[in-house]
């Protein structure tokens, strides 16, 4: 008896796999993400803070560069351990949307192969300890991650 149960519950359920895979596809529900895993294409816009208008990423996160980086390189100098504290502003598939931001964006791929957003040549930096839109932790720290201007120069004034 509890043969056939199993049996009779198997082909019931590879039925419902069957029809389910035959059905209409539905939209996947949109991925969770967060500032160091974005899967839709990367915005760049600007944010008022003082001394003046910032570069955020499209959830309002403060962007940074990174004065080890070379401009136009294709690289980014910050990999390992500098990366659990500066996550790479991750570019989407499609051509980054600006809005208010005048500098010039581009992708780079990173040495672990995802592609990482660039204002002007410099790759762009998420800091950890930025809670949300709005924070600036990372602007200046130890005298070499600031934030960006719209026109893709850093700010290394104090905000």
């Amino acid at each position: 008896m509890k043969k056939h149960l199993t049996a009779a519950l198997a082909s019931i359920s590879l039925a419902a796999l069957a029809l389910t895979a035959c059905s209409t596809p539905t939209a996947a529900p949109p991925a969770a993400s967060s500032p160091a895993n974005i899967t839709a294409p990367a915005d760049l816009k600007t944010a008022a803070k003082a001394p003046g208008d910032i570069v955020v990423n499209g959830q309002g996160m403060t962007v940074y560069v990174f004065d080890k980086d070379i401009k136009g390189s294709g690289k980014s100098s910050c990999s390992g351990p500098c990366q659990d504290l500066w996550a790479p502003v991750a570019a989407g598939q499609g051509t980054p949307v600006l809005d208010g931001v005048t500098g010039t964006a581009g992708v780079i791929t990173t040495a672990s192969g995802k592609k990482q957003l660039t204002l002007n040549g410099m790759p762009l930096y998420l800091f950890s300890k930025d809670a949300g839109p709005g924070d600036a932790k990372g602007q200046g720290v130890k005298n070499v991650w600031w934030a960006v201007n719209p026109a893709g120069e850093k700010v290394t004034a104090a905000g």
